[in-house]
């Protein structure tokens, strides 16, 4: 997906956390920050796989080629598998909140980061 279409989606993701009031808790705001980050990774990791290809060779001392996978391949499943852990963790703060993820009693740690 092209970098315009990502940060089009983005805006949205904020709109609904926005609706559900949750754009200013602390810890969606540093997940979603993560994950941000982790979409650049991931679009550097895609351009040097495609730039370098999927598999590498390394010399040797003796001029002797041996063929690798690319180190970026792993980089980028483990990217991969991090960016949905944190899309997870994104849908179930907003999720608590838009079901009314307050209680009755003011609990004084989640006043602080609600604030």
């Amino acid at each position: 997906m092209e970098k315009d279409k990502l940060r089009q989606k983005a805006d949205e993701i904020l709109s609904v956390a926005k609706s559900n009031g949750v754009d200013d808790n602390f810890f969606f705001t540093t997940t979603f920050e993560r994950y941000l980050t982790q979409l650049d990774i991931l679009d550097e990791l895609k351009k040097a796989i495609e730039e370098e290809g999927m598999l590498v060779s390394k010399e040797y001392v003796k001029g002797r080629k041996n063929l690798y996978t690319n180190p970026a391949v792993s980089d980028y499943n483990r990217t991969t598998d991090s960016a949905n852990k944190t899309v997870s963790t994104l849908m179930r703060i907003i999720k608590s909140f838009g079901d009314g993820g307050k209680t009755e009693e003011i609990d004084p740690l989640m006043e602080i980061l609600n604030d």
